[in-house]
């Protein structure tokens, strides 16, 4: 895919890293010069200096032939005029914006643009919202009935054991990475922050899987 990062703060420099090291074309975007620096020197993308809804700055960026736009600069105006700009004025099909202000995200999740509203899933949800992870799994049965994959989760499944999880899901989790180490979870485990969860689950689940642990944990 080409896209297209507004932001190159610790979150847009991290989903710019991730996207291109997973082969995609990244242009990125800021007004400051100096945060391009966070990309480091084995980034292989674009950047441009600019305002990230400036029709101008977009332009040079390749808007017209985007596959997906990322908002995520430090401003929620900024991010929500971007992202409708991206979405309304140049027919980006894959538009997410990240937001502070939890009530307007839910506002703007209505009109149909996604929002990520907290850092410490951030980058996850940023590459499954542009379309990467959805459609990706670590490992498929011959048969294609069974798919194992990274499950991005909200912030509110932290603190929740396991078998919950697994009962909500419908996904079962085969290991965890934390802290570096892969950890093999008891029912009682409880899922903490920045844990990275790979799942077994029914092909026929995976939407399901994810479209649960996206959305806030409910007893």
């Amino acid at each position: 895919m080409r896209v297209i990062i507004m932001g190159c703060g610790r979150v847009g420099s991290a989903l710019a890293v991730a996207m291109s090291g997973r082969g995609h074309e990244v242009v990125v975007i800021d007004r400051n010069a100096s945060a391009f620096r966070r990309l480091g020197d084995d980034f292989r993308g674009r950047t441009v200096l600019g305002v990230g809804f400036d029709r101008d700055v977009l332009a040079e960026a390749g808007i017209a032939e985007a596959d997906a736009f990322a908002a995520v600069s430090s401003g929620d105006n900024s991010n929500i005029i971007s992202a409708r700009v991206a979405r309304e004025t140049f027919g980006v099909n894959r538009v997410v914006a990240r937001i502070y202000d939890a009530k307007r995200a839910a506002v703007y999740e209505r009109l149909g643009i996604p929002t990520v509203a907290t850092v410490p899933w951030t980058t996850e949800r940023f590459v499954s919202a542009l379309g990467e992870t959805a459609e990706t799994s670590v490992w498929n049965d011959p048969s294609g009935s069974l798919a194992m994959i990274v499950l991005p989760f909200h912030e509110s499944w932290v603190g929740v054991d396991c078998q919950k999880f697994q009962e909500q899901t419908g996904a079962r989790i085969a290991f965890l990475h934390r802290l570096g180490r892969p950890v093999l979870p008891e029912p009682r485990t409880v899922i903490q922050q920045d844990d990275e969860l790979y799942v077994a689950t029914p092909a026929a689940n995976v939407d399901n899987a994810r479209a649960v642990a996206a959305s806030e944990f409910g007893e």
